[in-house]
């Protein structure tokens, strides 16, 4: 079917209390394997790109692929512009047929971030085209962190609350404890979830966990056994999506995992069969990989079936 636009998927998602798995894209057989793991589940997606894989792919390029696959599949698929920092780049692909724009002015001051998200919805929403903004800073609750420390990073609720009436935003991503990257813990992850509880009954829109992937034991011994230097890497674990998803998270960015569990079998391809000289030999194993990956996601997040 052709895509579909955000602001349409989200409605049953917070109603029904599960979350959307987002996972970004950079290449034909990341878009294949998100897909299929959501045809095969009968599950929603959405195939995000930022700015950079949108430059390495090609603009046309990768929107091209998605909207061909969106076509190939019976479930709905948005395509979502990843932390978008500039409002031209928002237009550029709203114009383009994105049916959903995260616009980033978290780094900016509280009413800067509120001008800038409201200019976007401006834009985005005559066309139907759901519009996600940030409010805090990512960055992992360490035990040495001190209660005023931990709250100036964190999402703020009667912030969101003020921000989500005033812009007019579809979804908001929070800082709730999480990161970017493979390192988002140096022990035991913490998830700040009586904050994702009150922000949540204080704007009751869809909320977004960004820095969300699971860094698992076994992606990473994987990929250290062919070589891979990854010490120390921690993720997201499951029991945490679980209990995020019933307190209104609605939207779960995956992209580490993905990356983790391509890196793993193409070192593994290489190293196993050195004689090889075929691309399809290393890169089609690495997508049915992130395809199984990202059908434990979607079950994990009680996506499957919902399409």
């Amino acid at each position: 079917m052709p895509l579909v636009s955000l602001i349409d998927m989200y409605k049953p998602a917070n109603e029904q209390y599960y979350a959307i798995g987002q996972f970004n894209v950079n290449n034909m057989e990341f878009v294949q394997a998100v897909m299929e793991a959501a045809e095969e589940l009968k599950s929603p997606a959405i195939l995000a790109a930022s700015t950079s894989a949108l430059k390495y792919g090609g603009f046309d390029y990768l929107i091209d692929l998605v909207k061909t696959g969106a076509r190939m599949v019976s479930v709905p698929i948005a395509l979502h512009l990843d932390h978008g920092v500039k409002i031209e780049d928002a237009e550029k692909c709203i114009n383009a047929g994105f049916t959903s724009v995260m616009i980033d002015a978290s780094h900016e001051d509280f009413e800067e971030n509120i001008r800038i998200t409201k200019e976007v919805v401006k834009m985005a929403h005559p066309k139907n085209i759901a519009v996600e903004a940030e409010l805090g800073r990512l960055g992992g609750i360490e035990d040495d962190v001190n209660v005023d420390e931990r709250d100036a990073f964190l999402t703020d609720p009667a912030q969101a609350k003020e921000f989500v009436e005033k812009t007019g935003c579809d979804a908001l991503a929070v800082a709730v404890g999480t990161s970017h990257g493979a390192y988002k813990f140096k022990a035991e992850a913490k998830l700040a979830f009586d904050r994702i509880d009150e922000i949540k009954k204080k704007t009751g829109i869809p909320l977004v966990l960004h820095g969300a992937s699971g860094v698992g034991p076994k992606l990473i011994e994987k990929a250290q056994k062919y070589g891979a230097e990854l010490p120390g890497a921690k993720g997201v674990p499951d029991e945490a999506y679980v209990k995020a998803v019933k307190l209104g998270i609605n939207k779960i960015n995956i992209d580490t995992d993905l990356r983790l569990g391509w890196l793993g079998t193409v070192r593994e391809m290489l190293a196993e069969n050195p004689k090889n000289i075929d691309p399809r030999k290393i890169l089609g194993p690495a997508r049915e990989t992130i395809k199984e990956i990202i059908k434990e996601k979607m079950k994990i997040f009680n996506s499957a079936g919902k399409g």
